[in-house]
Parts: C-alpha cells; structure tokens; sequence
C-alpha cells in the first residue's frame, strides 16, 4: 500500500505494508541508520523518535499508524534547540560509549525536555526509565539531561 510519511520535514513516499514497523521503514526504506534495532518489543528504548513531538517506540508503531504525524528522528534533532543542547551536552559530559542506546536516549530526552524544561535531574531519571544502556552510562545521562534542563530552566528564568 502506497504511504506518505513526513519524516524530518520531508515527506516521503513509500509503497510497503501498513502494518510495517516504523523502525523498518526509517532504516531499511529511507536509509537513516541513526534510529536502531534493539528488542522489537518496545522495551529499550534504542528505536525511539518522535512522531508529532512525543517519543515513541517506532519497532512496535505501524507504519498506518503514523497517519499524518510528523517523524523526527535523530538526524534532525539538532534542528531542535533542545536537541541540539541535548547533544552538546552527551559530548560534554563524555555520555558515549558504544553509541547503540544513544539515539534513544537522546530522542526520549528532548520530548521529556520540550514538554517540562524544569525536569531536573529525578525527572530525567524518571523519563529515561526504560531506556536500557548497556554500557551502563545511566550517571553521565542524568548528568548531561540535568545539565540541559537546568540551562533551560535558568534560561526561563531569564524571560520572566
């Protein structure tokens, strides 16, 4: 079945089952590797993007699902100013290690942050939760996502 999917601004056309799972029509349709394979139950986190801003899981989203949404996946969040912050900071606060969560952690970051820029570091903790690392980079995460949040939150300050 033919599908229009707008992804990272673009939309694009593709002719593919609608019960496809977004995850596979993003890497193996579109070419963009960034968003990756992890449990294909929906439970680590690493196949998160955003669709209309909100962080899903896409190895368990449809395809007809996505309906008219608006994909974001990690070759764009820097086009975010949350995102781009987000990604200064991993770099920062020496976040990587194998890089195979990050995307994930990153996307499900920036939607926590947009939606709460207060966050702080526990509600970081709180919304990673899931986010599985197996690096076991869970203390440099929460800092770089508290690092953002507390600039936002300084930056709110500021505009009052």
């Amino acid at each position: 079945m033919a599908f229009t999917v707008n992804v990272n601004g673009q939309d694009r056309q593709v002719d593919l089952p609608g019960a496809m799972p977004l995850l596979w029509v993003l890497r193996d349709e579109l070419g963009l590797l960034g968003t990756k394979f992890g449990c294909g139950i929906a439970q680590c986190g690493a196949c998160t993007v955003h669709v209309d801003g909100a962080a899903v899981r896409s190895c368990s989203l449809p395809l007809e699902a996505v309906g008219e949404g608006k994909v974001t996946t990690i070759e764009a969040i820097a086009k975010s100013p949350v995102g781009a912050a987000l990604q200064a900071a991993w770099v920062e606060h020496d976040v990587p290690q194998c890089g195979y969560c990050q995307s994930g952690q990153i996307m499900t970051a920036c939607a926590a942050l947009t939606e709460n820029p207060k966050l702080g570091r526990a509600g970081a903790v709180e919304a990673l939760n899931g986010n599985i690392c197996r690096c076991g980079c869970y203390n440099r995460i929460g800092d770089a996502v508290a690092a953002v949040a507390q600039k936002l939150e300084g930056g709110a300050r500021a505009k009052a």
